[in-house]
């Protein structure tokens, strides 16, 4: 591990042979939303906290109008005979030299852990909002890239996705060199920096829950994207009134 992060672990930390799932904030915190879903609908354990003074310098205002420093933590979840570790939090290093520090500093955590795969979450951005996102599939080992086709992820990626910017790229990339299989799972998404990628979330929820039988209820993120439809619907409404009025007011004038 570097001297740039600072590990907190619980004492004791058995697992055999974990899955380890990387969502982190990113284009459209499509990755961020599985992570945190799975961790809360799984009610999985945290068991690290990661820091580091290269973090940017700032905090977050919590529901009791209190501060809070950003969080990286990796939750544990133990379902059947399979171990699985989640990372998620708040933020992701944003220069360069912080995100392969990160990520050479995570592989070593999964290295201590013996973790026999990886997986990456994040989102490819599109001009336009996907009805019915797509998830594409790259990594490091060809065979376990090809066992996600059966849940129809697409694997013919070469052209479709540019590069993989930040964690759920670097942890790809460097995991070769330890011989651990990875695969980054990319859901089609808005490319528009407000953007709240909830169905391209659901779309990974949905291969992930095929994949390792998770089990998880979508009833909670399918109301919220029914909530969010009707929101983006009043808007285009109060827009096109607005359009209408300043139309009429032109003519009228």
């Amino acid at each position: 591990m570097t001297e740039d992060w600072i590990i907190t672990k619980k004492k004791n930390l058995k697992f055999k042979s974990p899955v380890f799932i990387e969502g982190l904030p990113g284009l459209g915190n499509v990755g961020k939303i599985v992570a945190d879903f799975m961790v809360e609908e799984l009610k999985a354990t945290k068991v690290v906290d990661v820091f580091s003074y290269t973090l940017p310098n700032s905090v977050f205002v919590n529901e009791e109008n209190l501060v809070d420093l950003p969080k990286i933590e990796i939750y544990h979840k133990k379902l059947g005979k399979q171990d699985f570790l989640f990372l998620t939090g708040d933020i992701q290093p944003t220069d360069e030299y912080s995100s392969y520090t990160f990520c050479e500093t995570i592989l070593d955590l999964c290295e201590e852990f013996k973790c026999k795969e990886i997986l990456t979450l994040g989102g490819i951005g599109l001009e336009d909002v996907p009805e019915k996102p797509k998830v594409y599939c790259t990594g490091n080992n060809k065979k376990f890239i090809e066992s996600f086709k059966e849940f129809k992820a697409n694997t013919k990626v070469y052209g479709r996705v540019g590069p993989i910017i930040g964690v759920s790229g670097l942890l790809v990339g460097l995991s070769a060199k330890r011989n651990i299989k990875s695969v980054a799972l990319l859901a089609e998404t808005f490319g528009h920096p407000m953007y709240i990628g909830i169905k391209g979330a659901k779309s990974l929820l949905n291969l992930l829950n095929k994949k390792y039988g998770f089990d998880l209820s979508l009833r909670k993120i399918n109301r919220d994207i029914r909530k969010i439809d009707e929101e983006d619907g009043k808007d285009r409404k109060a827009q096109a009134g607005q359009f209408l009025q300043s139309k009429d007011a032109s003519y009228i004038g």
